[in-house]
């Protein structure tokens, strides 16, 4: 174990005892945190508003070339603190090797680890060495929600469809570079109210959705698999209606997740919606259905000619001894984001902890995990950039 290492593991201290909840306390002392560390390293940083006093931060060590540069983007926020903690949330507490807190794993030490590399450079940098190619480090806002800090990274041109974005979510030893789609859909189902003892004079808005619910799920049993992605999925999150329970409900709401894998596109899951709602309708008479597609992701496939990908498993399998194994993200990332706006193949996640403890009370991260990352990322810039 060196001496960056450790300090990897002290700044995660420090940036888990910095609350930055979403919603909450959001990012804005911890992004304050990335810049101060970054501007007295002599480092050329800068923020940029993403929402009202939410800021994304860019650091930046420049090379020969500038584009493609190597990226480390790692998000700020966490999701809420949430209650049922055996250990405080906030205080970075080490016990048995592993360091305790929210965003411990999810991504307070993947941030830590790619910093303290990215400042580890800047040093060699500053004593004389000369990249080839720039050096990029970003923190973004809003991941847990809407991630439009990794869009607006992409707007300000902070990422390129040739930069090489390594993410530092946990993967739990794993360098994970495919991304099921995700399509969000908000369906309303609006009937007629009555008396619940006269109900023909009225139109059961929930029992259509229920009708609705049950054809999208024999809909989507049919769909088929992927060979690195396996099943899509469908989940109905969220649903409201109803008003008493005397009362025929005259509206219906859900919302729906699906993580969708090849070949089943975004269209086909209109298309199935589609036929649901004519089920519905069909089934129960005087009802109207309307649905809005509120988030549209693609899926991301795995390149294995990817040159950051090459360059990722080397030095891993160099720091862990053993071969890396390679394989999907089962969420959505900002490198998902860039992979899917920018078609580039290049975006991928490998970090410390395991994904199975995010969001959860007594969230950790192995202390070891932080020590291989911090080096994995080390190794990598100087295969990239030197």
């Amino acid at each position: 174990m060196n001496q960056f290492q450790k300090d990897a593991v002290k700044l995660t201290q420090q940036l888990v005892q910095i609350d930055r909840s979403d919603p909450g306390a959001y990012e804005k002392e911890i992004g304050d945190f990335i810049f101060n560390e970054c501007q007295k390293s002599g480092i050329a940083v800068k923020k940029e508003e993403v929402l009202p006093g939410r800021f994304n931060v860019m650091a930046k060590i420049p090379g020969e070339i500038d584009d493609p540069a190597l990226v480390y983007i790692c998000h700020m926020d966490t999701v809420m603190l949430g209650e049922d903690w055996q250990t405080d949330p906030l205080s970075g507490q080490i016990k048995e090797e592993r360091l305790y807190g929210r965003g411990s794993c999810d991504m307070k030490s993947g941030m830590a680890s790619a910093l303290t590399a990215f400042l580890r450079v800047a040093q060699e940098v500053k004593s004389g060495k000369k990249p080839q190619h720039s050096f990029v480090f970003i923190g973004t806002v809003d991941e847990e929600d809407f991630m439009r800090g990794g869009e607006a990274a992409i707007k300000s041109g902070w990422v390129t469809k040739n930069s090489w974005c390594l993410d530092t979510e946990p993967t739990n030893g794993k360098i994970e570079v495919a991304h099921k789609g995700r399509t969000w859909f908000e369906i309303t189902v609006n009937g007629v109210t009555a008396h619940a003892s006269t109900p023909w004079k009225g139109a059961d808005a929930i029992a259509a959705m229920t009708e609705l619910l049950h054809a999208l799920r024999e809909d989507f049993a049919t769909l088929p698999t992927h060979e690195d992605l396996g099943a899509s999925t469908l989940t109905f999150g969220q649903i409201t209606g109803g008003y008493r329970p005397y009362v025929v409900p005259d509206h219906c709401k859900v919302w729906i997740d699906m993580r969708l894998v090849p070949p089943t596109t975004t269209q086909l899951a209109i298309e199935m919606v589609e036929r649901a709602i004519k089920s519905a309708t069909a089934a129960v008479p005087g009802v109207s259905v309307k649905w809005e597609l509120t988030g549209d992701r693609p899926y991301i496939e795995k390149d294995d000619n990817s040159y950051l990908l090459q360059k990722l498993k080397t030095a891993g399998e160099e720091i862990v001894g053993e071969p890396v194994t390679v394989s999907f993200f089962p969420g959505y990332s900002d490198t998902a984001v860039i992979a899917g706006k920018l078609k580039n193949s290049n975006c991928m996640s490998y970090g410390p902890g395991d994904l199975e403890l995010a969001h959860k009370p007594d969230e950790y991260v192995p202390l070891a995990d932080i020590y291989r990352c911090e080096e994995v990322y080390y190794q990598l810039a100087q295969k990239i950039l030197f």
